[in-house]
């Protein structure tokens, strides 16, 4: 188990845990991303930008800003 900044680019990732309080959920909740889905990391920028995430369950691609990003805490899938 990783958090969502220190895994793979373009591999499934399982969402474990979201760490952070309840506006992080809110707002992860509002952009489509839940626990249990299944998200797949697009881009990350190389200057502490935002990151790229596609959600596999629901077919979208949100960006959202590595402070969210590294309380969102994921399995790598095979």
């Amino acid at each position: 188990m990783t958090n969502l900044i220190g895994s793979p680019k373009h591999k499934k990732l399982k969402i474990i845990n979201i760490s952070g309080g309840t506006e992080v959920r809110r707002r992860l909740f509002s952009l489509g991303i839940h626990k249990g889905d299944i998200v797949q990391l697009d881009t990350r920028s190389m200057f502490r930008g935002p990151v790229l995430i596609k959600n596999l369950s629901t077919d979208t691609s949100v960006a959202i800003g590595r402070g969210i990003a590294s309380k969102i805490t994921v399995d790598i899938l095979e």
